[in-house]
């Protein structure tokens, strides 16, 4: 089967993105939301998730299904970028401007992973 290059872009920044949850994970852990608990589990799981699903879409029996999870993995990690956009603890001194066009950068990441579904 012959995949489009952008699908390996998509696989390789969701497999950086999941490595990186082990690599700084009080990054990841300063922004989820407080109301959260376990949030040293709780990065390590998203950040399997996010390597588990990107290697998936590579497998053309269970791509659609790996985009359909990355979907929803979206949808439920979005409160830590509304965290992060209206805490100081949360926005880890990112420039509030960076983390309010973050939000549409979660559509673009919705629409990306429903080329795949």
């Amino acid at each position: 089967m012959d995949y489009p290059w952008h699908l390996f872009i998509m696989t390789l920044f969701y497999i950086a993105s999941g490595i990186n949850h082990f690599r700084t994970p009080t990054l990841y852990e300063k922004v989820i939301p407080p109301f959260l608990p376990y949030k040293i589990i709780l990065n390590e799981f998203v950040g399997c998730l996010e390597i588990i699903f990107a290697i998936l879409l590579l497998i053309p029996v269970t791509s659609a299904i790996a985009a359909w999870s990355l979907i929803i993995l979206l949808i439920l990690i979005f409160p830590a970028n509304i965290y992060m956009l209206f805490s100081k603890e949360g926005g880890i001194g990112i420039p509030r401007w960076i983390l309010f066009l973050r939000l549409f950068l979660q559509y673009f990441f919705l629409e990306w992973a429903y080329l795949y579904t």
